[in-house]
């Protein structure tokens, strides 16, 4: 073999490489060297060792610091290769040191209030708004916490002794408000930023260059992009990582190998769908705002496949009379979703609460997909139904006009 060019490619998998490439490489350096193209999918729930003390050494080491174990896997629940090929990806993309893959983007969340609360850290102060199921963890102290909420501006003043995290969502769901995320971290001081960037993206945004210790997906949505796996992860340092396996493995919130796989796979298509997307959602966002049947557009300055808006009509009529647009929770799929928060994903956050974060009741949450774009805008055209009455008011002052993705 010609060692040279053995290290060459080497060193080319380890020099600094572009998003892009990072997304379709990442996890998979060692293919080749192991005579393979497509990742496996290793499902073994348990591996079997014949050196019962180098296996009761390695299950030690991982009690002590959550490090994972060195040499062969010991059993499904402490750690996955497969799974582990999405985490090293999913941590390159981020530019963290590692990341920790769940079942699910809420039982993520759940492992880093866990952490955080045995270190006797119980208190939160978050931001809204929140996904609707955060806010409601957070809310009603389900995991023994206590939250103070407040707005960017109040998060110094909002920090105790006790504070054990500051958790903000930016773009927010669903009203898509962003938050200067290098101010926000400067403010929490030497308490850890958990941001949720499950509508950026790593493509649009990544947090742990803006001082956030903690970057938090429902890797359901735009990870896996198919709207065929359910998953969580949360991207921080090894320390942090850590201490999340330990929870993992304790409560055995784990993620499915399969799912693992589904994950690796979609982050290789993830910049291409990510931009392609930003760019139907940014022209409809336009569309939208010049429309006098839209009384407001939420669309965020870094751009992104969501759109938020707000009706003159009933906005349940408009769920109802969609035809090539989908009707359904979740969001980030190759086929674009509309849905109603303040019945659905937001229903279960107080009311007064909801409408304080600016989740009115006419609010419409769409998360766009790879159509065509005039597809797109004639199932909303048509939908939306007739124009408002004249006495309806001024439309046009009330338009927030999007600020379009450059």
């Amino acid at each position: 073999m010609d060692t040279t060019s053995t290290r060459a490619r080497d060193d080319i998998r380890t020099a600094p490489r572009a998003l892009a490439t990072e997304a379709v490489h990442a996890g998979r350096d060692d293919l080749a060297r192991q005579g393979l193209h497509a990742p496996p999918i290793d499902l073994s729930t348990t591996y079997p060792s014949y050196d019962s003390r180098g296996e009761a050494a390695r299950i030690d080491a991982f009690a002590t610091t959550g490090a994972e174990p060195d040499g062969p896997p010991v059993y499904g629940r402490l750690g996955n290769p497969t799974v582990a090929r999405f985490e090293t990806a999913l941590a390159r993309l981020e530019g963290t040191e590692a990341a920790v893959a769940f079942a699910s983007g809420m039982a993520a969340l759940s492992a880093v209030l866990l952490v955080r609360g045995s270190m006797g850290l119980r208190h939160v102060v978050a931001v809204r708004p929140l996904y609707g199921c955060s806010d409601h963890l957070l809310t009603a102290g389900l995991l023994g916490s206590e939250v103070t909420w407040t707005d960017p501006a109040g998060v110094a003043d909002a920090l105790r002794p006790d504070t054990g995290l500051v958790l903000v969502e930016s773009p927010a769901n669903p009203t898509l408000a962003e938050v200067d995320l290098r101010a926000l971290a400067h403010a929490c001081g030497s308490v850890p930023l958990l941001v949720d960037n499950t509508f950026a993206t790593p493509v649009l945004q990544r947090p742990a260059e803006h001082g956030a210790r903690l970057i938090l997906h429902s890797a359901t949505k735009y990870l896996g992009g198919h709207g065929d796996v359910l998953a969580g992860v949360v991207a921080c340092d090894e320390e942090f990582a850590g201490r999340l396996r330990q929870v993992r493995f304790a409560t055995g919130g784990v993620l499915h190998p399969l799912a693992g796989y589904l994950l690796l796979r979609g982050l290789s298509t993830l910049p291409v769908r990510v931009r392609a997307a930003s760019a139907t959602a940014a022209e409809l966002a336009r569309r939208l705002a010049a429309d006098p049947r839209i009384t407001r557009v939420h669309y965020p300055r870094i751009g992104g496949a969501m759109v938020a808006f707000e009706v003159y009509g009933d906005p349940h009529e408009v769920i109802g009379a969609v035809r090539l647009i989908t009707p359904a929770v979740s969001l980030g799929s190759v086929d674009t979703l509309i849905q109603h928060p303040a019945s659905i994903s937001h229903r279960i956050v107080d009311a007064d609460d909801r409408r304080g974060a600016g989740v009115s009741d006419r609010l419409l949450r769409m998360s766009v997909g790879l159509e065509d774009v005039e597809d797109l805008w004639s199932d909303l055209d048509a939908a939306l139904g007739g124009r408002p009455e004249s006495g309806a008011g001024n439309p046009a002052s009330k338009h927030e006009a999007p600020a379009l993705a450059n």
